[in-house]
């Protein structure tokens, strides 16, 4: 997978904000870093690739998107996880 179907289809899954799943490291990011959830959805959404899609340990295809939000550029690292009934895109860590 390139770096642009990967952005398409992570952007494609989260159009459902259900399927978005944060880790405990994620959330603790965020509040860390004073940012909120609609960033991270925007940046899943509407970012665009700053860490080449790759295959991570777990086989899952995973790359960091980035995003300008009112002033703040938003970083968040995701892996699109595939099952034969579901999709989801688990949110790694989240930067600015």
């Amino acid at each position: 997978m390139n770096d642009e179907s990967l952005r398409r289809k992570i952007a494609e899954v989260v159009s459902d904000s259900s399927k978005m799943i944060l880790t405990l490291h994620a959330k603790k990011q965020m509040r860390k870093r004073n940012v909120i959830l609609t960033q991270v959805l925007h940046t899943l959404r509407k970012g665009y690739v700053v860490e080449s899609a790759h295959r991570n340990i777990h086989g899952n295809w995973q790359c960091t998107l980035e995003a300008l939000i009112a002033g703040d550029r938003i970083k968040v690292a995701a892996a699109l996880v595939t099952d034969p009934n579901a999709e989801s895109v688990v949110v790694i860590t989240v930067m600015n």
